[in-house]
């Protein structure tokens, strides 16, 4: 047992170490692919983190220390399937260079898919084994890896890549609408001073300097 003031130091050491790890991976990713990629990345491990401490509020049960190592031990797992596909995708974009980014991530998710679902089928069984008899020191570790193998299987396939296709889509869109990329900008029209009131336009020195030419009656 420790006291309130314990407790909420170990809250706040666990909020940055998983904070810390999560910028960590971003940066590691945006260095070996794109800031974008990293993102994703990020977004689908945020995903999988509320997701799990959302099902142990559901099913009131304690966060201690070994959960904030599930919770941590997921965050690798999860990132490191996401960065599978990635990679894949990446191979296969200097492989398909005429196809659309939305096939290419389809058939770059397509190809990883067996991979994921041996690799997520066989950590499932182990960890519940783990969580069935295990006994209770390891029942909230195991639970928070089952939860978290469920949910992280299918964020790196439906949150991690749709969020890299949505901004490619977004900037895209947004090339095609700006004036330089339609090759046309806005035309700059000339400045008209205004003249005196009451005072007409004044004629041109052309004009001024063409004889007037009266008809013969």
């Amino acid at each position: 047992m420790v006291g309130p003031k314990v407790a909420g130091d170990l809250r706040k050491q666990a909020v940055q170490a998983t904070l810390l790890a999560l910028a960590g991976m971003l940066a590691y990713i945006w260095f070996r692919f794109e800031w974008i990629y990293g993102v994703g990345a990020v977004i689908a491990c945020f995903h999988d983190t509320i997701i799990t401490i959302g099902v142990f509020s559901l099913f009131n049960k304690e966060i201690s220390l070994t959960v904030i190592a599930a919770l941590l031990t997921l965050v690798g797992y999860s990132m490191n399937d996401t960065i599978v596909i990635f990679d894949r995708i990446r191979e296969n974009l200097k492989i398909y260079r005429r196809e659309s980014l939305e096939s290419l991530i389809n058939k770059s998710v397509n190809q990883t898919l067996s991979r994921t679902i041996l690799t997520s089928g066989l950590t499932f069984m182990t960890v519940m084994a783990l969580f069935l008899f295990g006994g209770p020191v390891l029942n909230g570790f195991s639970f928070a890896l089952v939860i978290g193998i469920l949910i992280g299987t299918y964020s790196s396939v439906f949150v991690a890549s749709p969020v890299v296709l949505f901004w490619h889509n977004f900037a895209d869109q947004r090339k095609r609408k700006s004036p330089s990329a339609a090759g046309g900008g806005t035309v700059a029209r000339p400045e008209v001073l205004p003249g005196p009131v009451g005072v007409g336009p004044k004629p041109s020195a052309k004009a001024a300097a063409k004889p007037l030419v009266k008809k013969a009656k």
